[in-house]
């Protein structure tokens, strides 16, 4: 795809220059997204590359995380221990609008690659870092992943299954989360700067980020001096005699209409389940009796019914059923990008991003892919490209 220097509503961040030295997920998201609206993203890898892409299985070049997260980039590679690599770093950040770092809070200022120093010479530098928990406090030198910012922010306590286990959430809610706050907090510096001026700091944390995520679970506990009850009991998942669904409910006469569709008037009569408090306290009892219901037909019987009483409900999809859904492709939920080494990537469409632009996005770059030619239109000639090839500072995508 031939990027535009043009905003427009499907892209307005054309000509917006960011350069991307984040790794795993959170980080190479933000600049995904900013991609997807537009900007020319420089992806920054080691020699050795992202180590996301050998995070799970590995396709070619790359896992489907890097082959996700990194889409509609271009691919630079720098030995950062090489003091010319360094320097190439720092001077692609001197023309930046956008700098996004992921390493532990400090190796950037040791690099100098700090918010310090580089924004001496570029002040309107947006200058992004994400780290497991914030660049200052107590914790800020801890290693953090995914999971364990799940663990830390509470959301791992109230995810409890029906072995009441406590469980992470099985994807990674916390990197994405925190791509997304980062995205967000990215925007409104680049408002504030058009009336302000200058740049700014931004830090982004996995932990508080997931903890905004379970941001009324904290009200409630404190506002019910402990665990707080469950909201809509039975609400859940059940098994039928072919498939799992999900029932929700939000007000008192759905459980009435659910128990008339199961069957059980008796449940809706009885003292006590009659209201959304004592629900929750019997829950075990309640949960037992209409999941011993939900076996008596299919997936497809049920969804009928239920639907047709005004409860909310829905089968639960795999990802391949989400995939094949005709609400998925009617509506082109869905976007599939044909990536080097790996065939056909499918992804989930930027929510409220519309128009040709992020169908048209480039698949993940190689490690080192675009180096030479990035470096060309930051002013360095072939000769000088070639030198900083053969001294290591610089990698090229191999053949």
């Amino acid at each position: 795809m031939i990027k535009s220097n043009t905003p427009s509503h499907n892209a307005p961040y054309a000509g917006l220059r960011v350069l991307d030295l984040g790794q795993g997920v959170a980080s190479p998201y933000c600049g995904e997204l900013l991609a997807s609206y537009g900007a020319d993203v420089i992806k920054v890898e080691p020699p050795e590359g992202d180590w996301a892409r050998r995070l799970g299985t590995t396709y070619g070049r790359h896992s489907a995380l890097s082959a996700v997260y990194n889409r509609g980039k271009r691919g630079l590679c720098l030995d950062l221990k090489n003091a010319k690599g360094l320097e190439i770093a720092k001077r692609l950040a001197g023309k930046s609008d956008v700098f996004i770092e992921g390493f532990r809070p400090g190796v950037a200022a040791r690099l100098g690659l700090g918010y310090e120093t580089l924004s001496r010479e570029n002040p309107g530098l947006i200058y992004l870092s994400i780290s497991g928990f914030g660049q200052t406090g107590p914790y800020n030198q801890r290693p953090c992943t995914d999971s364990v910012a799940q663990a830390f922010s509470g959301l791992v306590s109230v995810n409890l299954g029906n072995d009441k286990v406590p469980h992470r959430v099985g994807t990674t809610v916390s990197d994405i989360s925190t791509g997304v706050y980062a995205f967000q907090a990215v925007q409104a510096a680049l408002f504030a700067r058009a009336t302000v001026g200058t740049g700014r700091w931004i830090d982004v944390s996995l932990t508080q980020s997931t903890a905004a995520l379970v941001g009324h679970k904290l009200a409630e506990y404190m506002l019910e001096g402990g665990t707080p009850r469950a909201l809509n009991v039975p609400a859940g998942s059940y098994r039928t005699s072919n498939g799992w669904l999900m029932v929700t409910l939000v007000s008192e006469p759905q459980y009435q209409r659910l128990c008339r569709v199961l069957g059980r008037e008796d449940l809706a009569q009885d003292p006590r389940y009659n209201d959304f408090a004592k629900r929750s306290d019997a829950a075990d009892q309640l949960i037992a009796e209409v999941a011993q219901a939900f076996l008596q037909d299919t997936t497809e019987a049920w969804l009928r019914r239920l639907q047709a009483a005004d409860i909310i409900a829905d089968r639960i999809l795999s990802n391949g059923d989400w995939l094949q859904d005709t609400h998925v492709k009617a509506i082109g939920a869905a976007i599939a990008t044909d990536t080097p080494g790996m065939g056909i990537v499918h992804v989930a469409r930027t929510p409220g991003l519309t128009g040709e632009h992020e169908d048209g996005l480039t698949a993940a770059p190689d490690v080192g892919q675009h180096s030479r030619a990035v470096l060309l239109e930051n002013g360095y000639d072939e000769r000088t490209v070639d030198q900083l090839v053969s001294s290591g500072a610089v990698r090229e995508a191999a053949s």
